[in-house]
């Protein structure tokens, strides 16, 4: 897995000209969307720990149910970029104002963020909890199943024990 199981180096300083490239870069992602059905583009545009700028639009699809969201194509782009937590995210729709995340993409931020992560929101900037609030995370996980290591590891076809030989 790309992405640290704890948080990295304390998060860069995020000043008014970080969120400002932010947004400006979310603006970018946003004109590249793809959407034929709802005509309702959305970019996304997140800092990384590391310094690092990652964004995303939303892309639709005829069958409504797999269409991708901009924080679906920013998540990707970390992940492929070498993972790390996110410390500042912006997301805004077609006339370049903030626009909320969904539950569904809070949750998919949620598993990315650093644990001081910040979203410009339509009511102003607010941290990880609170607009996401008892967030299911990796710790539910631990609670029920105990420990990560002894936990079975997907494979190409189908969960197998740790430490198993896949072949």
């Amino acid at each position: 897995m790309s992405t640290p199981t704890t948080p990295g180096p304390r998060p860069p300083r995020i000043d008014e000209s970080v969120w400002h490239r932010l947004r400006e870069l979310a603006v970018e992602a946003m004109g590249r969307a793809y959407v034929p059905y709802s005509h309702f583009p959305v970019g996304a545009a997140a800092l990384v720990e590391d310094g690092r700028l990652v964004s995303g639009c939303n892309v639709e699809n005829a069958g409504y149910g797999v269409t991708l969201c901009a924080e679906c194509g920013l998540v990707s782009e970390l992940v492929r970029t070498g993972g790390g937590r996110l410390v500042a995210f912006v997301c805004v729709d077609a006339r370049g104002a903030a626009c909320a995340p969904c539950g569904r993409c809070r949750q998919l931020l949620s598993e990315h963020a650093h644990p001081a992560m910040v979203l410009a929101m339509p009511s102003g900037r607010a941290s990880i909890d609170q607009v996401l609030p008892d967030r299911f995370t990796e710790a539910d996980l631990d609670a029920v199943l105990g420990d990560p290591a002894a936990r079975p590891v997907p494979g190409p076809t189908g969960p197998t024990s740790p430490g198993a030989d896949a072949s």
